[in-house]
């Protein structure tokens, strides 16, 4: 008889996703979470942080370039970006793409998961752990944010858990104010706020927590098919409305300047300028204009 073993997604109570496992390749209990990496029939290699999917082999790119291109694109000039979480390195291997960029500092608390991600997920992170322009620290992002100089980085990228457990310290007042001194004078924050059908609440309070601290605050698309429940959102805080509302041969110039253009599987300037377009149902979560 076959061994069938299928690792269920505890995100949600009701509801929820499985894989079926080909091999289990590492489990962790670290200081902070509970870390499992196995190999699936379906979607190549899977890392669960306390039972929830946060990254795997066969999406990743949907999640990492948009996360990452749009708001270096939306810039235009992002010389400095700063990385809180991403300990799987795809973020941090997007930023570096970026030709402009001369430093990116990735903040992540778990260096267990760091470690887990280069021997078993080599291919999400690349060369990025060895660029001569990435700083990598084991370290809390809430106090490395509270201690940057002002005006010290272009843009921040938050690629954090949900906000429950270790991640919730990342959605405070006292955290996006310390953002935006940080930030220079066209800067943007973006910042995984769930997905809207099922965590509505994420964005409604993310979104009204960035409004104290930044004048342009909205929302951008896509779809994460291991995020279940429909479009993800990624929430944006920036300090000039006009970095989000660029013409796609604007965008397009930028990324081909930068090396981006043709690289992408799931991001395009088409798709940038359209990610902005939100369903009804998700606009309404957001603060009033």
């Amino acid at each position: 008889m076959a061994y069938d073993l299928w690792v269920n997604e505890t995100l949600y109570e009701a509801w929820g996703q499985r894989f079926r496992v080909k091999r289990e390749l590492a489990r962790v209990t670290s200081d902070f979470q509970d870390i499992l990496i196995f190999e699936s029939e379906t979607h190549g290699r899977v890392m669960m942080l306390d039972g929830v999917v946060q990254i795997t082999e066969a999406d990743e790119f949907s999640y990492q370039e948009m996360i990452a291109h749009v708001p270096l694109l939306a810039h235009g000039d992002a010389k400095n970006v700063l990385i809180i979480g991403a300990g799987d390195g795809g973020v941090l291997r997007r930023v570096l793409q970026h030709r402009g960029v001369q430093r990116a500092v990735m903040v992540e608390i778990d260096g267990e998961v760091i470690r887990l991600a280069k021997e078993y997920l080599p291919g999400i992170g690349g060369d990025a752990w060895t660029d001569p322009r990435a700083e990598v620290l084991v370290a809390d992002g809430i106090d490395y944010v509270r201690r940057a100089p002002d005006a010290s980085f272009d843009v921040v990228i938050v690629d954090s858990t949900d906000p429950i457990g270790v991640g919730e310290v990342l959605f405070t007042d006292e955290f996006y104010a310390n953002c935006a001194r940080l930030l220079t004078a066209r800067g943007i924050v973006v910042n995984q706020c769930g997905v809207p059908a099922m965590q509505a609440d994420e964005l409604r309070e993310t979104s009204l927590r960035r409004g104290k601290a930044f004048p342009d605050i909205w929302a951008y698309l896509a779809a994460v098919p291991t995020y279940v429940g429909g479009f993800m959102t990624l929430g944006w805080a920036g300090k000039d409305a006009a970095c989000r509302a660029l013409p796609v041969e604007t965008i397009r110039a930028r990324a081909q300047a930068a090396g981006v253009l043709g690289t992408t599987r799931y991001w395009t300037p088409e798709i940038h300028a359209g990610a902005f377009h939100l369903p009804p149902y998700i606009a309404q979560h957001l603060p009033a204009r």
